[in-house]
Parts: structure tokens; C-alpha cells; sequence
């Protein structure tokens, strides 16, 4: 029998609490969440290195410290509704759901968001819900929302994406340009969202978050 609770502490001793994680409710919440049930029977030996997991089509799960610090920038809170986007198999809601009051998951992929939604409720994550739609597009009918996670790459948010956060309400994105990125954090004030800086990292661009690509003769 394999033991990943011995490899999931490993995670978070070499790889989240050096990385200057330092929020109990996240180190928690990773220390707690089986991430190995929240892969594919042929991706759960990589549950926990050290990198991003690549699920196919350009989707991945987070490394463990770009994801980690993403949280601890946001700062979530136990009475706060969050909006993921991107959830693929469920691991990122089953983290959020433990610092947050509510969770709506966003996933496109029909067969992810199914497996999503049986693994969540099979592993008592009772406070998340998974909706099946274009992740770009959000899920308005659940919002306004506090806060937002994008779990994957983007070089642009959309304003219809942004528009489903209330008022002073934060969203995390991992910024690409090429093969370099950054995570910021937004904060919308008054119908307008400032970004700022958190730290480097890199993603896949997620369907529907690449930049338009304008039309010239």
C-alpha cells in the first residue's frame, strides 16, 4: 500500500512551507486533502511532486507552492463564497472548501466535472459545488462571489469573469507571457480591478484566457 500521507507532509515541508506559506488554514487544509484521490488512476504516482500535473490538452493541476501561495495571498476566509475556475478533477475545491464557506467549482470538460463532483462529495466536501460550462464564462447564476482562483494560465481575465465579484471582492491569475508568468492579485473597487504582483510562476493558458489576436492587412 502506498503511503501518501507520508508523501503529502513531505509536499508540505519541502515544497509549501519554504516557499513562505505560512497561513495554518492553508498548510492545513494541504496537509489534510488526499490529493492523489483527485487524479486519474494513471496520474496519481505524481500526486505529489514537485510541478505542475500535466492532465492532458493543455490542462493541469497547480504545482503545490504556486497553488499554496496563491491562497495565502488571498487571504480566504471561513464566511467567504469562492468562485474556482478550472477545478478539473476536484483537488483545488477540496482545499478552498476547507478556508472558505462556500465553493463553486467551473469546469468544461463534461467527464472532469462529473468525476469532480462524485469525488468532492464522496471525500464529505458537502460546501462545494462543481457547475459544467466554458470556464471563461463563470457561473453568474451562484455569484456575486469574494473571491476568485484561476487554476491555470491566462494572458488576459475577461470583464465578464471579474464582473461576478462583489464589491472589494479579490481574484488570483496567473499571468503568462511565452513561457514566463506571474501570479497577481486583483482587487475590485468601485467597478474597477488593480492588480498587483504576488510572485512567479507558470502555467498552460486556459481555454477561453488567451489574448485576442487582433486582424491586420
Amino acid at each position: 500500500m502506498k503511503d501518501y500521507a507520508t508523501r503529502r507532509r513531505i509536499m508540505v515541508d519541502t515544497q509549501i512551507r519554504p516557499a513562505d506559506v505560512t497561513r495554518f488554514p492553508v498548510l492545513e487544509a494541504m496537509l489534510s486533502v488526499e490529493r492523489e484521490a483527485y487524479l486519474p488512476d494513471d496520474r496519481r504516482e505524481m500526486a505529489y511532486i514537485d510541478g505542475n500535473i500535466d492532465l492532458g490538452g493543455g490542462r493541469v493541476v497547480l504545482e503545490p507552492r504556486t497553488f499554496a501561495k496563491m491562497l495565502q495571498a488571498l487571504g480566504i476566509g471561513p464566511d467567504e463564497t469562492v468562485l474556482d475556475i478550472g477545478c478539473a478533477f476536484g483537488y483545488s475545491s477540496a482545499v478552498i472548501e476547507r478556508l472558505a464557506d462556500v465553493v463553486v467549482a467551473v469546469e468544461e470538460d463534461a467527464e472532469m466535472a462529473a468525476e469532480a463532483q462524485s469525488t468532492l462529495s464522496t471525500y464529505g466536501a458537502d460546501s462545494a459545488a462543481v457547475v459544467e460550462g466554458a470556464l471563461a464564462g463563470g457561473a453568474t447564476r451562484h455569484g456575486p462571489y469574494d473571491v476568485m482562483v484561476i487554476e491555470g494560465g491566462v494572458e488576459q481575465v475577461p470583464e465578464a469573469l471579474t464582473a461576478q465579484l462583489k464589491d472589494g471582492g479579490r481574484i488570483a491569475a496567473l499571468f503568462m507571457e511565452g513561457a514566463v508568468g506571474a501570479v497577481s492579485v486583483g482587487y475590485l473597487n468601485s467597478g474597477h480591478v488593480t492588480w498587483r504582483h504576488a510572485f512567479n510562476a507558470s502555467a498552460p493558458v486556459l481555454p477561453g484566457f488567451a489574448k485576442e489576436v487582433g486582424f491586420s492587412l
